[in-house]
């Protein structure tokens, strides 16, 4: 994912309520949001390319989602898929989010940079190989994108007021929240941060919603867990090449809450 906007545990009906983007090269390709027949207890896509995924959440209330921390004058030489972070966590059942800190502290700096959100919806936690600070979420509306946690980007900061003023607005529409990650609007030039790319691409991420030809917002995902473990997940994906999106829709129970 490119961008993450959550409230956590800060509504009185809704545990968790988060939407996002995935923004990533149109040729990488790429399966859609599905229970895995390998972990029926997993619903997440799945990258083809690296077997990984950039979301995803399991029916005992497991979840986690990756972002890129963005700048290419700190790369790594061949490194592992950031992606194989998310499902690794997710796979294995038993596995704690403190045991995985532990493995993160420990094996992190393999990877390019990244901003990692892990955890349980009674123990959620963040987690950067980039000098950020690392620990537990508190309650509230959060941002992320590929930078780190509630940094004050433009387009991170836009998207928290908007789902602070559809929680404020009292019914949680997925609609609602879809249309605001759907914004393809640049921001100002003196809006921008400078992660290294260059002027004309830091333009062209800008945008809540990227449409770039080679690269872009490939889908967008909402997840709505309630109090009573109730959760909903969203998945739309989008054709750049038509023009059209599909959209699937999960909703179960979580069989125990942790």
């Amino acid at each position: 994912m490119c961008l993450i906007v959550f409230a956590y545990n800060c509504h009185p009906d809704y545990q968790l309520i988060l939407g996002a983007n995935r923004d990533e090269f149109r040729a990488r390709h790429t399966e859609p949001a599905a229970f895995w027949i390998s972990a029926p207890y997993l619903l997440a896509g799945r990258d083809v390319q690296a077997g990984g995924t950039w979301m995803g959440v399991t029916t005992t209330g497991k979840l986690a989602a990756i972002t890129n921390y963005r700048d290419p004058r700190q790369q790594v030489i061949d490194p592992p898929s950031r992606g194989t972070l998310v499902s690794n966590y997710l796979l294995d059942a038993s596995l704690t989010p403190e045991d995985y800190q532990a493995t993160l502290n420990r094996d992190g700096q393999q990877y390019d940079g990244f901003n990692f959100l892990y955890g349980t919806l009674d123990k959620l936690y963040y987690f950067t190989n980039r000098g950020g600070s690392s620990g537990p979420v508190s309650s509230g509306i959060h941002g992320l994108s590929n930078h780190l946690l509630d940094t004050h980007w433009a387009k991170v900061s836009t998207a928290k007021a908007r789902m602070e003023a559809i929680i404020q607005n009292g019914i949680i529409d997925s609609e609602l929240i879809l249309a605001a990650l759907s914004d393809p609007v640049p921001f100002a030039d003196n809006l921008l941060p400078d992660t290294g790319v260059g002027l004309e691409r830091e333009r062209m991420l800008s945008p809540i919603f990227i449409e770039n030809e080679n690269y872009g917002t490939r889908s967008s995902t909402i997840i709505l867990v309630d109090r009573k473990g109730n959760t909903t997940f969203i998945e739309r994906v989008f054709d750049h090449s038509t023009g059209t999106s599909s959209t699937q829709n999960f909703n179960f129970q979580q069989k125990s809450l942790p």
